[in-house]
């Protein structure tokens, strides 16, 4: 499945009405970590059809950002049943990152 741009208009209900656990990437265009994430997200997407994998840009969604409290980014959020059930900040594995979903 591919990844979804996600924004404060359709956070809902990807995220939060979702029957499914979501993967969600806070980041931002200028941020190293962030590119370095980027693409090991982009893997996961393509390899888990069981799950949704979404981006926030928190210049785009600073309301996002704060509503979750992401100081830093990367931040990494998983949401089962629209609650916050695992997080991971700054550029992980994709060991690491798979065993969020857990």
């Amino acid at each position: 499945m591919s990844v979804q741009t996600i924004t404060k208009e359709n956070f809902e209900a990807l995220v939060l009405q979702s029957d499914r656990t979501v993967l969600v990437d806070f980041w931002a265009p200028w941020c190293g970590p962030c590119r370095m994430v980027s693409p090991v997200v982009d893997e996961i997407a393509a390899e888990r059809s069981d799950i949704t994998v979404g981006k926030v840009n928190v210049d785009e969604q600073p309301e996002l950002a704060m509503q979750f409290g992401v100081m830093n980014i990367p931040t990494l959020l998983v949401f089962k049943g629209g609650q916050v059930a695992n997080k991971a900040v700054g550029a992980r594995p994709k060991e690491e990152l798979l065993k969020l979903l857990d």
